[in-house]
Formats: C-alpha cells, sequence, structure tokens
C-alpha cells in the first residue's frame, strides 16, 4: 500500500477494447482526414458507453493517454486535388465568416454540394495549420489562422502557376480576336493587290517587247513585294485581356469590332449557375433553414404561376439533393422543408423575423436581389458606326473575292509571282468571305430565339417573387409558419468542449462532468 501511495497517480483513458499505447501527437500537428467519410458532418453522443470515455484510473507510472491522431501523407497537398473554382469558393467563405466556419456556412456562402464544401474544408485545414472545434452538441467547426492563405500558396505549386496559365489564355483569347480583324484587312490588300496586277498585264498584252520587259519587271516586283499595312498595329491595345468583356464607354477599336460582329462577346449569363446557388444557399440559411417551396420558385427555372403548376413543387428536388434538406408538414398540412445543415453557423449575423413577410420583407430588403435574372445576349457590343465600317468592308472584301474569282478564270496562261501566291490562297479567301456574313447571319437568327426564351424564364421568375412580395391569406400562413420552424444555432467559443489545436493535457475537461454526460446518456 506504502509503494502504491507513493507512486505517481495520473489519468488514462480507457480504451475498449485495449490497444496498444499510442505516441501524443505534437502540438499543433496538422489535421487531415483521408476522405470525406471518415468524419461525420456532425458529431453526436450516442445514447451508449462510447468507445473511449475519461476513466480515472491510478497507475504507477503511467501516462494520460489521448485520442489516435490523424495522420498526414507524406509531401501531399491536398488542395491540389479540389477544382480550382470549389477551392476558391470555399476559401472566398472562409474569409467572409473570419476563418471560422461550419460546413454548412460554406455551402451557403459559396453555393457548393455539402458534400464539396466537407472536402474543401478538409483540404484547406490539412495544408494551412488549420483546426477541429467541437460543441457540446457535437457540431464540429473548421478554425484557419489569419495567414492560411499565404501558407496556402507557399505549398501548393498548382496555385502559384494558375495566374500565369489564366494570363497566357487572355493573352491568347486576345491574339485570336486581333488576328480576325487582321485577316480582313490583309485579304482586302492582297485582293485588289491582285486585281490591279491581273487587270494591268491583261490591259498590256499587245505591247511592244520593250514594254513587255518593263511589264515583266513589274510583275516580278509585285511577287516581291509585302505589304505591310502599318497603321493597323494602332489599334493593338496590349492592355485588352485585361479587360476581359468590359464594355468601353467610347466603344471598342476597329480590330476588335470584326471579331464582335462576326463571333459576338461571349455569354452574358457567364457563371449563372454558381450565382443561383449561392443566392438559395444564402437565402435558405439566412430564413433559419426552413422555407417553402414558393420561396426557392424565384431563383430556379419554373413555369408561370398558374392553377395547373400550384401544386407541383417537384422543381424544389435539385434544391433538396444539394443541400441535404427534406420536407415536413406542420400543423396546418403545409410543406416545408428543413436543411439542418444549413440552421448551423459560426456566424453571429441574426436571421430575419417573422414579421417581415409579405410588403414589409420588400421595404426592409429593398436591395436585395429577390429573383434571379438572366441577362439577354447581346448580337456584338461594338456600336453602331463600328458595325457600318465592319459590315462595309466585308462586304468590299466579298465583292473583290467575286472579282478575282472570274479574273483566274479568264486567264489562259499559268500567273506567277503574287497572281500565282492568290491563286492558291483563293479557296481560303472564299471561306473567309462567305463565313464572314454567314456566321453572323446565323447567330442573329439564334439569339433570337435564345433572348425569347431568357425573357419568358425571367418572366416567370419576377411572377414567382412578386407573388411572395403579395402573398394571398394561405400563403401567408404558409410563409409565417416556415418562420416558427425556422431554427438558427450560432455556435459560439464558450460552447467548444474540444479542439484539434491543442494537446488533450491543456483541455480544461471536468472529469465528472463527462462522467455525469455519460451517465445521463445511458439512462436514457
Amino acid at each position: 500500500m506504502a509503494a502504491a501511495t507513493t507512486a505517481s497517480i495520473s489519468l488514462s483513458l480507457h480504451l475498449r477494447p485495449p490497444l496498444p499505447p499510442l505516441r501524443r501527437p505534437p502540438r499543433h500537428a496538422a489535421f487531415l482526414l483521408p476522405t470525406p467519410s471518415l468524419l461525420p458532418q456532425r458529431l453526436r453522443l450516442a445514447p451508449c458507453r462510447p468507445t473511449w470515455r475519461p476513466d480515472v484510473r491510478a497507475r504507477a507510472g503511467s501516462s494520460i493517454g489521448v485520442p489516435p491522431a490523424l495522420a498526414r501523407p507524406g509531401g501531399a497537398v491536398e488542395t491540389d486535388r479540389l477544382p480550382s473554382d470549389v477551392r476558391d469558393r470555399a476559401m472566398e467563405a472562409v474569409d467572409h465568416f473570419g476563418g471560422r466556419v461550419t460546413i454548412g456556412d460554406v455551402a451557403s456562402r459559396a453555393g457548393l454540394q455539402l458534400a464539396q464544401a466537407e472536402r474543401a474544408l478538409q483540404a484547406l485545414a490539412a495544408d494551412t495549420e488549420g483546426f477541429l472545434e467541437v460543441s457540446e452538441d457535437g457540431e464540429v467547426l473548421y478554425v484557419f489562422p489569419k495567414d492560411y492563405r499565404t501558407k496556402l500558396a507557399g505549398k501548393s505549386f498548382r496555385m502559384r502557376v494558375e495566374p500565369l496559365v489564366d494570363k497566357a489564355k487572355e493573352v491568347g483569347a486576345y491574339l485570336v480576336r486581333v488576328s480576325f480583324g487582321t485577316a480582313l484587312i490583309a485579304s482586302i490588300v492582297l485582293v485588289y493587290t491582285t486585281i490591279i496586277a491581273i487587270l494591268s498585264s491583261s490591259s498590256t498584252s499587245s505591247s511592244t517587247s520593250s514594254d513587255e520587259d518593263s511589264r515583266g519587271r513589274r510583275r516580278r516586283s509585285y511577287g516581291s513585294t509585302i505589304i505591310i499595312p502599318t497603321d493597323m498595329f494602332w489599334y493593338l491595345d496590349a492592355d485588352y485581356y485585361r479587360r476581359r468583356r468590359v464594355e468601353k464607354e467610347n466603344g471598342m477599336n476597329f480590330i476588335e469590332s470584326v471579331f464582335s460582329f462576326v463571333f459576338g462577346d461571349g455569354d452574358p449569363n457567364d457563371g449563372l449557375e454558381e450565382k443561383r446557388w449561392k443566392m438559395i444557399g444564402q437565402y435558405i440559411s439566412s430564413n433559419g433553414g426552413v422555407v417553402t417551396a414558393e420561396e426557392v420558385a424565384p431563383f430556379l427555372d419554373v413555369p408561370p404561376p398558374s392553377e395547373e403548376s400550384k401544386d407541383d413543387e417537384s422543381f424544389i428536388l435539385p434544391v433538396l439533393l444539394r443541400f441535404q434538406g427534406h420536407p415536413e408538414v406542420d400543423e396546418q398540412g403545409n410543406i416545408m422543408y428543413r436543411f439542418p445543415s444549413l440552421q448551423r453557423t459560426a456566424s453571429s449575423k441574426s436571421g430575419r423575423s417573422r414579421e417581415y413577410v409579405g410588403t414589409k420583407w420588400s421595404a426592409m430588403f429593398g436591395g436585395v436581389e429577390k429573383y434571379l435574372e438572366e441577362k439577354p445576349w447581346k448580337f456584338s457590343k461594338a456600336n453602331a458606326s463600328e458595325k457600318a465600317m465592319v459590315a462595309g468592308l466585308g462586304g468590299l472584301n466579298l465583292f473583290g473575292v467575286i472579282v478575282l474569282g472570274n479574273l483566274l478564270k479568264q486567264m489562259t496562261v499559268t500567273p506567277g509571282g503574287l497572281i500565282s501566291f492568290a491563286a492558291q490562297l483563293y479557296p481560303l479567301l472564299q471561306i473567309y468571305a462567305g463565313s464572314f456574313f454567314a456566321i453572323p447571319l446565323f447567330r442573329w437568327f439564334l439569339l433570337r430565339k435564345t433572348n425569347n426564351d431568357i425573357k419568358k424564364r425571367n418572366k416567370a421568375r419576377e411572377q414567382r417573387a412578386q407573388e411572395l412580395l403579395s402573398p394571398d391569406s394561405s400563403l401567408r400562413r404558409k410563409l409565417l409558419s416556415a418562420r416558427d420552424m425556422a431554427q438558427r444555432k450560432v455556435i459560439t467559443p464558450e460552447e467548444i468542449v474540444y479542439t484539434t489545436e491543442k494537446d488533450i493535457l491543456e483541455q480544461d475537461y471536468e472529469v465528472k462532468e463527462w462522467e455525469r454526460r455519460f451517465k445521463e446518456l445511458e439512462s436514457e
């Protein structure tokens, strides 16, 4: 007994079944989960005795055990395995919430699927020395240092190279635009120079031999002359790629307007899906994680409201799948949709009150986008004078190609020099001149149909949003019921009971409190 009394007494974690002693992980060890499935989105204490629990044991020379440390693959940068847009959107959400987030925070803010948000947070935490916090209710939070972007950029070669690749793509796209406009000038110069050469050779065919020698010298000079329209370099704007798709007040330069006239200026709704899911996620989160189908309809592609579509709520299925929601029925028989993951947040911003429904909501949130609006496609961002100039030069080029073709057919001798060169390129000149008007004509008919469809979708969403601003009595009761069912749980630092930032020795766990909690769970 004396020996046992003098022996050092320490606390240990009693593992069932017994495991070999584990080495304590280093302080501030980087956190990593090999696969998303290893860490559940929400930790819950099951109503039974857990695998490991605090247990008071007196052992001579024993040390305090710790939970198994999560291993990190050697040298792997987990963030490089993520798609670039998922990584960037997750990091933007982390910055917005100040570096302390739940999975639901990132999913709602970035419009990501919950699985994507979880995988992104795990990868970021592994590469930036982030850590986990667990609340009393078993909620998991991810916490990142303020300089996590700097740490990630120092480890990820891909993140350092991506800006250079993007810049190269922008420069390449600019060169394509410039080259197409330059080709129009070059085609006009080549076509009409060749026409002049052919007409000159035909008009002097009956002259004296001295004149023929002179003509021969002139023809040889035509073949060796390089015509460089130096004035076109005035149009080359080296900073164009820095102004991607930014419409200037004074229009665009001529070289750019040629490409814009033929091919347009790209999709005006680029990134629409990302914007759609961001709006939906933020709306659900700000309303306590419980919404009706009518509230989500203004952000989706839905038919206009009618008696036939009144009871059809199938359009909300993609939202349920993306944010892992499920339907619930209130006491009045109305169907609501709850999204538990979007009800838990690390942000202290409050949600909307139940009184702000209908016109009051409109008055308070007048600056908020009430529905998703698509932009119509424009035929070209070039102004009227630029388009007229481009069309005129295109017509001049087409006329010249037709005339040149007739002249080449009438020639009885094999041409040489410039004429031979133009004859070899003539099929390409025909394709360029014909497509210069065929492509815009096809686009014009296509854009008419596309813009009509966009107009119908925008009108349907606007009508759905108008129903929320001026709801009838039935819809108003349904909206108020959804606000009553809403729950927004803000996880404060005071509720944290465990963190991977520190060793278990440094955390003030009260053993008796743990024992009391486990006994309460076992007695249930």
